[in-house]
């Protein structure tokens, strides 16, 4: 009995370590969509097209060292949560958290899988170039974060 609590124990502090580092990634990842869909867009009101462009490559060249990678860490620190938390499917149907939680994995893989193109292989999207699509996945996906515990 004391072997399996010091293994339980083991894997809520491994949880615990791996969920922080998943907010913290998610924060770096929707941090910068939020301001770039809000706030950076914005700057064509006041730049001509010249600064615009100056400045904008100024920031995303500092934001391509990190937020892809911090994107990464997120899909896949919430890949290991969902295998611990997704529990056992009872009467051959998902619970309502269950499906929630499927929602949320396949939207967030699907930005996953659109980040890791652009990093890694150099495959920019053809449709949604902008970061509005991804922003509002973001938002899906902490809406449901939150409504799944409800």
């Amino acid at each position: 009995m004391l072997v399996f609590h010091k293994l339980f124990k083991g894997l809520i502090i491994t949880y615990t370590f791996i969920h922080t580092i998943h907010i913290f990634s998610v924060f770096i990842y929707g941090g910068f969509l939020f301001v770039d869909v809000l706030f950076l867009s914005k700057m064509k009101q006041t730049l001509n097209d010249e600064e615009y462009k100056k400045a904008r490559e100024s920031i995303m060249m500092h934001v391509r060292k990190v937020v892809p990678y911090a994107l990464m860490v997120a899909v896949a620190s919430g890949l290991f949560m969902i295998t611990q938390v997704f529990g056992e499917i009872t009467d051959n149907s998902l619970s309502a958290f269950q499906i929630m939680l499927s929602i949320k994995a396949f939207l967030a893989s699907w930005l996953g899988i659109r980040g890791i193109n652009q990093k890694l292989f150099g495959i920019n999207p053809w449709v949604f170039k902008s970061h509005l699509f991804p922003f509002s996945l973001v938002v899906v996906i902490i809406l449901l974060s939150q409504l799944m515990y409800i």
